[in-house]
C-alpha cells in the first residue's frame, strides 16, 4: 500500500491511472485510464495511448504516422521566437499589408490531396507537410502576421495534432465537464468550488458532511484538499446512494479513498434520535444512584471519570477506523457514524440542486457541532433565499450571505488583450453560515 501511496503522488504515470488528455488547446477533452490497449481516436485514426505510460504529467504529445500506423510521440519543446518586434500590426520591414486583396477562390493552394497522401506515404511528418502547405501557398505571404499565425495554426490541428497530458485534479476535471457536461455538475464552475471549500473551511483533520448530487465532484475535492485526514461523509436520501463516478478520476490514493464513507441520512438522523435517548437514559439513571448514595462528591467524581473513558475512547476510535482498508464511498460502520453524533462534524457542503434546500438544511444543520460553518451551492437564488430566511426566523445560524461568485477570463496577447468573446456569464450562488446552538 506504501508504494501504491507513493506511486498515486508522483509526477509519473503509471499503468491504470486517470488522465485528462488536452487536444489543440481545448478543443477536445477528453478522460482516459491509461493501459496497453487504451486507444484514442484523433479525427479519422485510432493511436494507442501505451506511450503515454511512464511519462511526466504535462507533456506534449504530436500525432505522428509511420508504416505501423499512427502514433502519439513527446513533441520536443522549441525556442520561442518573439517576432513582435519585427512584426507589427502587420508591418513588416515598412511595408504595410493586409487582406484586402486576397480572393478565396480554392485555387492559391498548388498542393492537392493526393500529394499530402503521397509525403504521408513517404514517413513525412505532420510539421513537414505544414511546411510545404504554406512553400506552395500563393497567398500566404501577401497576409498579415495574425493571418499567417491562423493558417498555420488551422493546418496544425488538421495534419500535426497536439495532446497535452494534465493532471485529473479538483480544478481541471471541474473545468473540462464545465466545458463538456455542465449539467452534469449542476453547472458548478471552478470559481464556485474552490469558494464553497472556503467558506465551509474544509481544512486537515476535519469531518465534512457533503450532500453531492453534482456527480461526486464535490466529494473528490473535499477528499483531495483533505489529503488523507479527517473524514468525508457522503449522505443522501432514501435508500440509493448518489452518483459518485466523478471520484474515480481524481487518482486518490488508498488512505485517502478509505476516508471517503457513505451514509444515509435516515441512519444519521436515528443514530440522532437514538443517543437523545440514550442520554435521557443516562440521566434518569444518575439521579437514580443520587437519590440513592446521597453523596454529591461520589457522583460528581463519577461523572468525572465517565467523560475521561469518553475522551480516551474517541481518541482511540480514529487508529481503529484507520486500520480498515476501505474503498471510496465505503458504508460507514455504526461506530464511525455514533463517534461523528458525539462530536459533530466540522461542516456541511450541499450541492444538490434537484432538492429542496430548506429541507436537507432543517434536518442537517443540528448535525453540526457548534459555530460549525456551512456552505451551499444552488444554480438559482430563490432556493437560497428562502432557506436565509427560514434560518433567520429560527435563531439556527449567524453570519448568513449569500455570495455570487463572479469570474472573466481575459485573452492576452500582443496588441489585442480583451475579454474572452465567448465565456460564463453566470456562476451560481452559494449560501454561508455559522451554526449556533439552539437553546
Amino acid at each position: 500500500m506504501c508504494s501504491e501511496n507513493k506511486e498515486a503522488s508522483s509526477r509519473i504515470t503509471w499503468e491504470g491511472c486517470s488522465v485528462l488528455l488536452d487536444i489543440n488547446d481545448g478543443d477536445r477533452l477528453v478522460f482516459a485510464r491509461l493501459s496497453p490497449a487504451a486507444k484514442l481516436k484523433i479525427g479519422n485514426k485510432n493511436c494507442s495511448l501505451k506511450p503515454l505510460i511512464g511519462c511526466p504529467f504535462g507533456t506534449v504529445f504530436q500525432l505522428d504516422s509511420s508504416s505501423d500506423g499512427p502514433f502519439l510521440s513527446p513533441l520536443q519543446p522549441k525556442g520561442n521566437v518573439n517576432n513582435t518586434e519585427e512584426i507589427k500590426d502587420g508591418q513588416l520591414n515598412g511595408e504595410v499589408r493586409d487582406n484586402r486583396s486576397l480572393i478565396d477562390n480554392n485555387t492559391a493552394q498548388s498542393l492537392t490531396g493526393e500529394d499530402i497522401e503521397d509525403m504521408r506515404r513517404q514517413g513525412a511528418k505532420g510539421d513537414e507537410i505544414i511546411e510545404a502547405l504554406i512553400a506552395n501557398s500563393a497567398t500566404f505571404e501577401k497576409k498579415t502576421s495574425f493571418s499567417q499565425e491562423k493558417y498555420r495554426l488551422k493546418k496544425q490541428k488538421k495534419y500535426a495534432p497536439k495532446v497535452l497530458m494534465r493532471r485529473p485534479v479538483a480544478r481541471s476535471i471541474c473545468e473540462a465537464y464545465f466545458k463538456k457536461y455542465p449539467l452534469k455538475i449542476g453547472f458548478l464552475r471552478v470559481d464556485t468550488l474552490s469558494l464553497l471549500l472556503s467558506m465551509a473551511n474544509v481544512s486537515s483533520n476535519s469531518d465534512i458532511l457533503v450532500v453531492d448530487m453534482v456527480g461526486g465532484l464535490v466529494t473528490g475535492a473535499v477528499a483531495e484538499r483533505l489529503g488523507g485526514t479527517g473524514y468525508v461523509c457522503n449522505t443522501y436520501l432514501g435508500q440509493a446512494p448518489y452518483s459518485m463516478d466523478i471520484v474515480r478520476i481524481f487518482n486518490l490514493s488508498d488512505e485517502i479513498c478509505k476516508r471517503i464513507l457513505r451514509c444515509s441520512m435516515s441512519d444519521l438522523l436515528s443514530q440522532k434520535e437514538s443517543q437523545q435517548q440514550n442520554l435521557l437514559n443516562d440521566e434518569s439513571q444518575s439521579n437514580d444512584q443520587m437519590n440513592v448514595l446521597g453523596g454529591i462528591e461520589e457522583i460528581s467524581h463519577s461523572s468525572e471519570n465517565a467523560i475521561s473513558d469518553l475522551g480516551a475512547e474517541n481518541t482511540t476510535l480514529p487508529a481503529l477506523r484507520a486500520c480498515k482498508a476501505a474503498k471510496a464511498g465505503e458504508k460507514a460502520s455504526p461506530e464511525v457514524v455514533d463517534s461523528w453524533k458525539e462530536n459533530g462534524f466540522s461542516s456541511l457542503i450541499i450541492a444538490a440542486p434537484d432538492v429542496d434546500t430548506w429541507t436537507l438544511v432543517k434536518d442537517l444543520l443540528p448535525l453540526l457541532s457548534n459555530s460549525a460553518p456551512f456552505a451551499i451551492y444552488h444554480q438559482y437564488l430563490q432556493p437560497l433565499a428562502t432557506c436565509m430566511h427560514n434560518l433567520q426566523l429560527g435563531k439556527m445560524a449567524i453570519g448568513l450571505q449569500i455570495s455570487e461568485p463572479w469570474l472573466r477570463e481575459y485573452q492576452v496577447l500582443p496588441s489585442r488583450t480583451h475579454p474572452c468573446m465567448q465565456m460564463s456569464a453566470f456562476g451560481g450562488y452559494i449560501l454561508s453560515g455559522t451554526k449556533i446552538c439552539s437553546s
